[in-house]
């Protein structure tokens, strides 16, 4: 219950962030152009809070906090008095009316670059891309990729860290293969050629490096006990934090791998542990609990987590920067993002990227509480690769979104007269309706990651 609320939480806070950035951007242009803002609003439905500036510009923060709106005078809304005409959105020339829409998603790319500055000012920590294991049979494998090499380059782009290396691969998609530059632990360098013909991410919660056989490396997880879950199969047997597990059944266990594929095959079957508490070695009956995993296979559940070792000091870094260092590398991140975004758009559309990959609010909302957890840095993060995401969307030509108007105006602006109202109207009913299923369908993907 406690994660819900802290997901909730940080949904809302992330939201309400980039929804202010975004209405914000739509309202400080428009003011510019001389534009008479009616309401601002961050959320729909009744009013918690308002107020009204100089202008008469009521401000409102509403009680559902999923989008927000700037609503300004328009002669196609609402009738506007004939002294105040030359100060309604419609009456503005259409190449004011598309600075006003597109202000909205440019306003959460500037606040992209604002974020990752901040985050690179603060410091960031990166982890050196080596790779731990190469699953057998797989492009990496056959590529020639292997364990304990470092991953440098991936085509022209340089890899520092497993983020790099991850959007380097996507970008890539479609692409018949790709050049990678490898570094031993001795520092000689090859290049290997990974095959990516016919390379999809057409699996749910697989990911990049997943799917071509990579597994990062990462510190050895040992058969200590850190953490028992409240309520869990070991807390009900009486397991306690820094037991050592020796053996189950007999069986002496090596690893902690050994032990996790042990407990899953043994929903509610009973279990013999031995473990050594202190300096004794004790035998407790332990009974895992049974969970339905997202494919509807049933697991064991023991509820614990292992002590893990310390990575090695080489293989962590945390990186300051100064403020023009800083903006540079946000914006170079920001641009980054945006290109794979629309990117990631045209592999969808083509059937590269599986549309059970979309996420809708409730995988934000736990990518928003994940992030708050790890700190400023990784909620900066979070805050740029949505507020990008955001922005992109918003640049679809559906005629809700700012992109579908864009669409209308750049039109208009060519043929020099506006598109129909008759047009325009059906525009909308479709792109509702298109959008209503993409809503769906990412709501029906997020609850089967539950």
């Amino acid at each position: 219950m406690f994660d819900f609320f802290w997901n909730l939480g940080s949904f809302i806070l992330a939201l309400g962030i980039l929804v202010t950035v975004h209405e914000y951007g739509h309202f400080w242009v428009a003011r510019k152009a001389g534009v008479k803002v009616l309401r601002f609003s961050i959320g729909f439905g009744k009013p918690l809070l308002k107020w009204h500036d100089k202008y008469n510009t009521e401000y409102v923060i509403a009680a559902i906090p999923l989008g927000g709106y700037v609503k300004m005078l328009d002669e196609r809304v609402d009738e506007v008095p004939a002294n105040q005409r030359h100060l309604s959105f419609n009456a503005k020339s259409v190449q004011a009316r598309i600075a006003i829409v597109a202000a909205g998603p440019m306003a959460n790319f500037l606040f992209a670059i604002f974020a990752l500055a901040v985050m690179y000012m603060v410091g960031v920590q990166t982890i050196k891309p080596v790779v731990g294991s190469v699953v057998e049979g797989s492009r990496a494998e056959q590529a020639g990729i292997m364990p304990t090499q470092q991953i440098i380059k991936i085509g022209d782009d340089d890899i520092s860290n497993w983020q790099d290396a991850t959007f380097s691969l996507m970008s890539h998609l479609g692409d018949k293969s790709v050049a990678v530059t490898l570094r031993n632990e001795n520092y000689q360098q090859t290049v290997q050629t990974l095959n990516l013909d016919g390379w999809k991410l057409d699996q749910q919660d697989v990911p990049p490096l997943s799917s071509l056989g990579i597994v990062p490396f990462r510190p050895q997880a040992t058969l200590v006990i850190a953490a028992i879950t409240k309520n869990s199969a070991a807390e009900q047997a009486n397991l306690q934090v820094n037991d050592v597990i020796l053996a189950v059944n007999g069986e002496t266990m090596t690893s902690w791998q050994q032990l996790v594929n042990l407990i899953t095959q043994s929903a509610n079957k009973s279990l013999q542990f031995s473990v050594k508490r202190q300096d004794s070695i004790k035998t407790i009956t332990v009974t895992p609990k049974s969970r339905v995993v997202s494919n509807g296979i049933e697991q064991g559940f023991l509820g614990v987590a292992p002590v893990v070792e310390q990575w090695p000091d080489d293989f962590v870094e945390t990186r300051h920067y100064g403020p023009l260092d800083s903006i540079v590398l946000g914006t170079k991140e920001t641009w980054r993002l945006i290109t794979l975004s629309f990117d990631m758009i045209g592999n969808l559309i083509t059937g590269q990227v599986s549309v059970k990959n979309l996420s809708g609010p409730v995988g934000i909302a736990v990518g928003a509480g994940t992030s708050v957890s790890y700190g400023l840095v990784a909620f900066l993060s979070f805050l740029a690769l949505i507020s990008v995401n955001l922005g992109v969307f918003n640049l679809l030509p559906l005629p809700v979104l700012d992109g579908g108007h864009l669409m209308y105006y750049i039109i208009e602006l060519f043929r020099k007269k506006p598109v129909s109202e008759k047009t325009q109207e059906f525009g909308f009913k479709v792109g509702a309706l298109l959008l209503i299923f993409l809503t769906c369908f990412a709501l029906f993907n997020d609850v089967s990651r539950l």
